[in-house]
């Protein structure tokens, strides 16, 4: 089994074990992340794969910061060394609504910074503003992107980046002809004293147009 279809099926165990630690149906729980049944059972079986928003949406109706599910079995709370192969996985190969993403460091219970590989396919972006507690980095590798931050719009081409106070609503997406390759770090408040929960819909909020 390669490295992407084994991150899929552990991703996919862990939230069927929360779900049912909860006490939850699969109807119960689709309903209240707003995506449908289908589509949670196959992602339980390993059999796709989720945006980040969509796991954003199960893991606060499952109680679960996003780390929880990248965190290896007897992994520590705080990331000492982390390599990252190249050989690790593709992005073309997870799917994603808006980007697909592959998740390269971070995340442990007491790390600050959690890092992702994000591409944009030409026909889609993000589809609404988010808001969230810290800060993040977004670093165009390959492509356009453009970043809406508030009432305002940067367009950055390879080579630019933009660092942003992340409870500033925001959005990003494609500008160019070619798929956008992205390399994003965030990291919590430096007062924050739990495990991340930058991800949590709780603090993560869609902003309305």
């Amino acid at each position: 089994m390669d490295k992407v279809a084994e991150t899929t099926r552990d991703i996919g165990r862990r939230l069927r074990a929360a779900r049912q630690g909860a006490g939850l149906t699969l109807a119960e729980t689709a309903a209240r992340a707003g995506v449908s049944e289908g589509f949670l059972s196959k992602l339980e079986r390993g059999q796709t794969a989720a945006s980040i928003a969509n796991l954003i949406q199960l893991t606060e109706v499952l109680g679960l910061g996003l780390h929880e599910l990248f965190a290896a079995d007897g992994a520590p709370a705080r990331t000492r060394v982390a390599v990252h192969r190249a050989d690790g996985g593709t992005l073309s190969e997870v799917a994603a609504s808006g980007y697909s993403w592959q998740h390269l460091g971070g995340g442990a219970p007491l790390d600050r910074m959690e890092v992702f590989r994000l591409v944009f396919p030409r026909e889609k972006g993000m589809a609404a503003m988010v808001s969230h507690p810290g800060q993040e980095h977004c670093y165009v590798l390959s492509g356009e992107i453009v970043f809406h931050v508030g009432d305002v719009q940067y367009r950055l081409k390879a080579g630019d980046g933009i660092f942003i106070d992340s409870q500033i609503p925001h959005r990003a997406e494609n500008a160019g002809r070619t798929k956008a390759h992205v390399l994003m770090a965030v990291a919590r408040p430096a007062e924050a004293s739990e495990a991340p929960d930058w991800w949590h819909l709780s603090k993560l909020k869609e902003v309305q147009p």
